[in-house]
């Protein structure tokens, strides 16, 4: 049988980098083929030109057997292939029919949209692979779940036979995500084929008919995910042995570092995002916050961190009040900030690796004397950082907008936790990295935790939060509408907190499945 799509000796160079080289890649019809690599392996670069966003350097590219020059991402829609983004490429305030429609629009006599042809197209798509959506919703109305499924509708309504899910369980509940996956198997059984990129080692072995390593820009193998575990993959994208569970102490939680009382904040609408929030995180232990993005967290951090206005409530860090204060004065208090938007709010994009890597203390001592920076201290801080935390960059005079998106988190890790900290507030701190370098930084925030630091840690990454966190607290719509126990925590209670059941109920509902999986087991 012709494979759906061959890549043929693939090879792409940029400046300093052999992003892709020589990489053989081939999807059979009707399967899931993962990718998989350290963060700056190549993944994306390979997918940028499959989609057109790149030209490669050397190689081809055959589509049902026949060669396919690709110049431009609708040469790639015109022959059936289609990327569902991790981040939405959806307008809000247009319907599910309207963003569906966009640049297919049909009218009708007089020049009007056809909406009502396009919606009767959607509920057929909708119907034939699974994806329930009602066409006359609005986006800012839906669930991210169902925004994801409008993402895979588009797709194909422009009939793409070859599908590529980037990150796609990235902003997902672990129930939405099992949810993806039925649809994603509904999608190849009848006859779609799928390339799926991801870093979350259980989802490849769950749902992938294939799986494909990527090592510095080469292919390194393919296995069946029966030939394959969680640990020979991930020594595979690493060339190493790599821990995937953490060996962590018991917390020894004393002082309240960081206390947050009544807080509500608004966001850019002028809604509110957070709605009388309280917590407090103690020296000596992990606050984790959990939940589906755009509930709140952004807000929450930023507010925190002295990055947005409040509108009422207090910030109390090491018992004073800091609820207006500028991000410099968190910062001469000793606060780390690993901001959510590593390229908005976390680096200086046209500034070289080692000026990012001082930022928060370029006018302190040892990096100042007076108003002269020093710059031979300067390098020597950056070299010793570049090394400790692998940071994958030509040099420390490379301007740290050309790094990979994960080797710009690692400069950002690698500043905020390279000198004295009270309270280390981390949004996200592993997003886009290996296994490898999730590795490294999570042993880092542990150490920290160990040492005394009080560490508020948001993200959406489920299992980092169950690892790392000695409380849980979850967000769903601006609240927190319940906090738990490291102990009492499990992936089933979290995630129906995460979309909004309450506690006591989530509770009730865990213990029936219990039950009844018992009752069940006892009857065999």
């Amino acid at each position: 049988m012709t494979p759906v799509l061959e890549l043929r000796g693939i090879t792409k160079r940029f400046p300093g980098v052999l992003a892709n080289d020589h990489i053989d890649l081939t999807l059979e019809q009707g399967t899931i083929h993962a990718l998989l690599g350290e963060n700056g392996a190549g993944k994306t670069t390979l997918m940028n030109i499959l989609y057109g966003l790149y030209k490669p350097d050397e190689g081809e590219i055959f589509v049902n057997g026949e060669p396919f020059q690709v110049r431009s991402p609708s040469d790639a829609i015109a022959r059936g292939i289609g990327m569902v983004h991790q981040h939405f490429m959806l307008i809000p305030v247009f319907t599910v029919t309207e963003n569906v429609m966009l640049g297919e629009e049909s009218l009708k006599p007089g020049g009007f949209l056809d909406r009502e042809t396009a919606a009767k197209r959607i509920r057929e798509i909708s119907i034939q692979y699974g994806l329930e959506v009602n066409p006359d919703s609005y986006i800012k109305d839906l669930p991210v779940g169902v925004q994801q499924r409008v993402e895979i509708i588009k797709l194909l309504y422009r009939n793409a036979n070859i599908l590529i899910f980037d990150e796609p369980t990235a902003v997902l509940t672990p129930q939405e995500a099992d949810e993806l996956f039925e649809i994603m198997r509904s999608l190849t059984a009848q006859g779609k084929s799928i390339i799926f990129i991801t870093h979350k080692l259980r989802e490849v072995l769950e749902v992938a008919d294939i799986i494909t390593v990527i090592r510095r820009g080469k292919v390194i193998g393919s296995v069946l995910p029966s030939e394959a575990d969680q640990s020979k993959l991930a020594s595979m994208m690493v060339g190493r042995e790599v821990k995937l569970e953490l060996e962590k102490e018991p917390a020894r939680p004393k002082e309240t570092i960081l206390k947050v009382e009544n807080l509500i904040v608004t966001d850019e609408t002028h809604q509110v995002a957070v709605d009388g929030v309280s917590f407090e995180v103690r020296e000596g232990e992990i606050l984790g916050i959990a939940g589906v993005q755009g509930n709140g967290q952004t807000e929450l951090v930023e507010a925190v961190t002295g990055m947005r206005d409040v509108e009422d409530g207090k910030v109390f860090l090491i018992g004073k009040e800091v609820t207006h204060a500028v991000p410099r004065k968190f910062t001469e208090a000793g606060t780390a900030h690993i901001p959510e938007d590593r390229q908005r709010d976390g680096l200086v994009l046209p500034f070289p690796v080692m000026e990012n890597l001082m930022l928060c203390t370029y006018y302190q001592p040892p990096f100042a004397k007076g108003a002269i920076i020093q710059w031979e201290y300067v390098m020597q801080n950056a070299t010793r950082l570049v090394q400790e935390y692998d940071i994958r960059t030509p040099s420390i005079f490379t301007a740290a907008g050309s790094l990979s998106g994960g080797n710009q988190q690692k400069v950002i890790v690698a500043r905020e936790l390279s000198r004295p900290i009270h309270l280390l507030v981390a949004a996200q701190p592993t997003r886009g990295l290996d296994v490898g370098s999730i590795e490294y930084i999570h042993s880092q925030i542990l150490k920290r935790r160990d040492e005394g630091v009080a560490v508020l840690l948001v993200s959406t990454e489920l299992d980092e939060i169950m690892q790392l966190s000695d409380r849980i607290a979850v967000m769903y719509r601006g609240k927190i509408t319940a906090t738990v126990s490291a102990e009492e925590a499990t992936k089933e209670l979290i995630g129906l907190l995460m979309a909004g059941v309450p506690l006591e109920e989530a509770r009730l509902q865990i213990h029936k499945q219990t039950t009844q999986s018992e009752t069940i087991g006892g009857a065999n």
